[in-house]
Parts: C-alpha cells; sequence; structure tokens
C-alpha cells in the first residue's frame, strides 16, 4: 500500500473547526458580535484619522458605505469614532505614562486600539472591564503587529484600576488565592 492520497481526498479542502475561529486564531466573521463589528470599523475609521489626518466627517461616511457595515452596532460605532476623535488628547495624556517608547514608534493600529478601551472604560460601563480587555487584544491581534496585542494589553490593564477601580476591585475580591 502506498501513503499517497486517493482522488477522491485529493480535491477535498481539509475539514474546517466549528469553533468559530480561523486557522489563524481570528475570529469568523459569522462569531462576531455587532458590538464587535462595531469596534472594527471603528478602528478602520481610526486608522485614517490617525495615518491620513482625515477628517471624522469625511471618515464616517466612509466607513459606512464598506460591505458588512450594515451588520455592525451603528450606535456603538459612532460613540467609539467620534468620541475616540474629540477626546483624543486627554486619552493620549492617560495613556501616555504607561507607554515604554515615543507616541512615533507606536503603531496607529495599536494606538486607535488604545483609544477605542479607553473610551470604552470611560464611556461604556455596559461593557464589562475585561470585555473592553479581551475584545481591545483581539482586535490587535488581528489586524496589528505580530506582538502588539501584548501591549495593548499590559497598556489597557495598567489604565483599568484607575478607569474601572469598583469593578477590578470587586473582580480581585471574587477570586480565590492561588495556592503556592
Amino acid at each position: 500500500m502506498s501513503d499517497a492520497p486517493t482522488s477522491t481526498s485529493a480535491k477535498r479542502p481539509p475539514r474546517q473547526s466549528r469553533t468559530g475561529l480561523t486557522a489563524t486564531g481570528a475570529r469568523k466573521a459569522g462569531s462576531k458580535s455587532n458590538r464587535t463589528r462595531a469596534r472594527e470599523f471603528a478602528l478602520q475609521g481610526l486608522y485614517q484619522h490617525l495615518v491620513g489626518r482625515n477628517a471624522v466627517e469625511d471618515i464616517d461616511p466612509f466607513t459606512r458605505d464598506l460591505a458588512g457595515f450594515n451588520k455592525a452596532d451603528a450606535a456603538h460605532f459612532d460613540a467609539l469614532l467620534h468620541g475616540s476623535v474629540a477626546q483624543a488628547e486627554a486619552m493620549d495624556a492617560m495613556i501616555a505614562p504607561l507607554l515604554d517608547r515615543p507616541w512615533a514608534e507606536i503603531s496607529p493600529i495599536e494606538h486607535a486600539v488604545m483609544w477605542i478601551g479607553v473610551y470604552e472604560f470611560q464611556h461604556c460601563l455596559d461593557v464589562p472591564w475585561r470585555v473592553v480587555l479581551n475584545e481591545c487584544v483581539e482586535l490587535a491581534k488581528e489586524f496589528g503587529g505580530t506582538d502588539g496585542h501584548k501591549y495593548v494589553n499590559g497598556v489597557l490593564n495598567g489604565l483599568a484600576p484607575q478607569l474601572r477601580a469598583l469593578e477590578v476591585e470587586a473582580d480581585k475580591t471574587k477570586k480565590p488565592a492561588r495556592k503556592a
């Protein structure tokens, strides 16, 4: 017997898992929530603002015309895009002390993801802080550089106790202490 594949198995693509993740670990489009999609579109808009210096009034209608926007939470998109641009200076001042390098060396994707995280920490109190953190890490994994998600995680984890003090403290008291 040979180890060569049979003609029928050679024609079939490999079976895909049904976990909701692609081969790279990113979430499949069908398993994304409306808010996750809103964050993705907001990230694209914030990237245009940071890199192209485009005005939010131009970015908004352009982004709404992109394929798939109809599946996003438009109100959440509006809040993230317009709120982040309006509060960019204050958010940068809050983030800067946690950076280990100048802003010029921060990827625009990671910069925009951190804006989204800070904005949600401050204004989207219906979203638990751990969900905000996880969503931002996922955005950085999917759209950012190789280890950008680790950087985003570190910065936002550092800001969470400041911006969501009661929630973070409540989480600490829920968890049992680890045994050595």
